[in-house]
């Protein structure tokens, strides 16, 4: 079997071993270290990574590898599963989106190895991670209380992630291309293949959106042979989103939303509307196109120009819906 090594540490067959990427230190000097969970087979094959919180404040994809770690699922019986439950550790500590220096890890990569706390970060990682993967699954959540329906963001044209989102069957496939100094476009870059999966809001638990995540990974890990996991046969194909397009509130004041997340809406339907707060005003939000709700913001007070509704356009037979 071929050798292995991670964050310089060689992993042998069938070796159980937790790692830690350390990066910084709290104002106390006070280490914070990043775990690394790895499980090699004795079986060569595939070497996955399933990583979260990228963004501090996004439990649902750490809720989610929490539990595939606890049920024993990251034992592969061929090829390697490396789990990175919090990536963004200090960012989780204070359940905020951003590292202590007020900059997006996701838009960080591929980093510096003297540059700010969050380039040093994306900088480890692409320097003692990601060289040695092959397939990446990246979990988010829509940011503040804008809720995503499950979905995975790929590139349509790229025959190779279109095959592997399928395998994950969320219930929509979202066209998404590569964002500067984005992980998924340093990774591509390299040449490695990632699925980014959205699902729910921050600072939450969804456990639809976690049932969703934890049949994806099932469904992939199947896929390439490293788990016999029995699972139901799939009933329905995901929709494919062509295109998106965010609709606003209208006014400042209460919102109030009509429609749910993955509900198909034609141009002109009522999806809901906003008010002041003492029941003076109504202001309507209709449907400037049709396609299918794929995130709602779920606040329950907006500002003018606030993202609320995020339309997609679905292809069928391709042909828009």
């Amino acid at each position: 079997m071929a050798r292995f090594y991670i964050l310089g540490k060689e992993i042998l067959p069938g070796q159980s071993v937790e790692l830690s990427m350390d990066v910084a230190k709290l104002h106390t000097h006070t280490p914070v270290q990043v775990p690394v969970f790895v499980e090699r087979s004795l079986k060569d094959g595939p070497i996955v990574l399933l990583m979260a919180g990228m963004h501090g404040d996004e439990i649902n994809g750490m809720e989610i590898i929490r539990r595939v770690i606890r049920k024993k699922w990251n034992k592969p019986i061929a090829g390697t599963i490396i789990c990175l439950p919090v990536f963004n550790i200090f960012g989780y500590l204070n359940l905020k989106r951003e590292l202590p220096d007020g900059r997006d890890l996701n838009r960080s990569f591929p980093g510096s190895k003297n540059g700010s706390l969050a380039s040093q970060f994306a900088y480890q990682f692409m320097n003692q991670i990601a060289p040695n993967v092959d397939i990446v699954i990246d979990f988010h959540t829509g940011s503040a209380q804008r809720s995503n329906i499950a979905q995975v963001r790929c590139l349509l044209s790229d025959p190779i992630s279109m095959e592997l989102a399928r395998v994950f069957n969320p219930p929509f496939i979202v066209h998404s291309g590569y964002i500067s100094k984005s992980v998924r476009e340093a990774l591509n870059k390299m040449g490695k293949k990632i699925l980014l999966f959205e699902g729910g809001k921050t600072n939450s638990i969804d456990e639809t959106i976690v049932e969703e995540g934890l049949l994806g990974i099932q469904r992939i890990l199947n896929h390439f042979h490293m788990k016999n996991f029995k699972l139901d046969p799939i009933e329905n194909e995901p929709v494919i989103i062509k295109s998106s397009r965010w609709l606003r509130a209208p006014q400042s004041g209460v919102f109030h939303a009509e429609v749910k997340n993955g509900q198909y809406v034609e141009q002109g339907d009522l999806l809901g509307f906003v008010s002041d707060p003492y029941g003076l005003t109504e202001r309507k939000i209709k449907s400037n196109t049709k396609g299918f709700i794929i995130c709602t913001n779920e606040a329950p007070l907006v500002n003018k120009g606030d993202a609320i509704f995020h339309i997609g356009t679905a292809l069928v037979a391709d042909k828009q819906v």
